[in-house]
């Protein structure tokens, strides 16, 4: 039977499939892959999935004339909008509510719940003369 799906729906298919899995490691997992069609279908939706996870301002795939392959994806800096002041005021209260961090400097890990996963965070909280600052580190 002949698949009639354009290779944009299949493309878009993959990207459904992945979207809740490790992208880089989907990736690396390519070079198992027998049919480079196929594989292909599946590092575009990676690459699509990993640009939007990662805020990615580009990721280009070069090919030189002896047919080597190598990507570079560039990502750019985000500015979040800030909070209302009362609002932003407030989550150093609730930062130290959650950590338990009274004192000027500290840092604690605390795991977050999302959707049915979570993600240990690295929470950071300092306390000096010219402000406060709380840093919420990602991890890698």
């Amino acid at each position: 039977m002949l698949d009639k799906r354009s290779l944009h729906v299949k493309v878009q298919e993959h990207a459904d499939c992945f979207a809740d899995t490790d992208l880089l490691a989907e990736m690396a997992g390519l070079v198992r892959e027998k049919d480079p069609e196929e594989g292909a279908l599946k590092w575009l939706a990676l690459a699509v999935l990993h640009g939007i996870d990662r805020n990615a301002e580009s990721i280009s795939l070069s090919r030189d004339s002896d047919g080597a392959v190598s990507v570079t994806a560039k990502y750019r800096k985000t500015q979040l909008p800030d909070p209302p002041v009362a609002i932003g005021r407030k989550v150093f209260d609730v930062v130290r509510d959650i950590t338990h961090i009274e004192e000027d400097k500290g840092k604690l890990p605390v795991v977050i719940g999302v959707r049915d996963s979570s993600v240990e965070l690295e929470i950071k909280l300092e306390r000096s003369g010219k402000g406060e600052e709380v840093v919420l580190k990602f991890p890698d």
